[in-house]
């Protein structure tokens, strides 16, 4: 990689944000699932490319992390651009399922006799 490749790849990400560095809202994890809305909204066709890549990725669920490695951008900027999308009503945002932090007791027993078996 030349060097101006390399200076080029670290001003993209930050052009793409229009130069910001923080989301406008929290509503984004790793794991959050980001679904297009169909039809889209009306006028909601002004959006820059990365958008449109991003509506496009999002015409099935997919979370977060695997859009940032589809996209080869950064996490934060994807998210900064998935708060401009969720504004403009393009997308919606499905939050990661709360998991219970108090272990099934039942499932322990069966795996500790299952292994007492062995």
């Amino acid at each position: 990689m030349s060097e101006d490749d390399a200076a080029g790849r670290l001003v993209r990400p930050f052009a793409l944000t229009g130069g910001r560095t923080r989301p406008s809202r929290a509503d984004f994890t790793l794991i959050t699932s980001v679904t297009a809305v169909d039809p889209p909204p009306d006028g909601s066709d002004r959006s820059q490319p990365e958008h449109q890549r991003i509506v496009r990725l999002c015409a099935r669920p997919v979370v977060v992390a695997e859009l940032a490695a589809q996209l080869d951008l950064p996490v934060s900027v994807v998210v900064i651009l998935l708060c401009d999308l969720l504004e403009a009503g393009r997308i919606t945002v499905q939050a990661p399922r709360l998991v219970s932090r108090a272990p099934d007791l039942d499932l322990l027993q069966k795996v500790r006799d299952g292994l007492g078996r062995l």
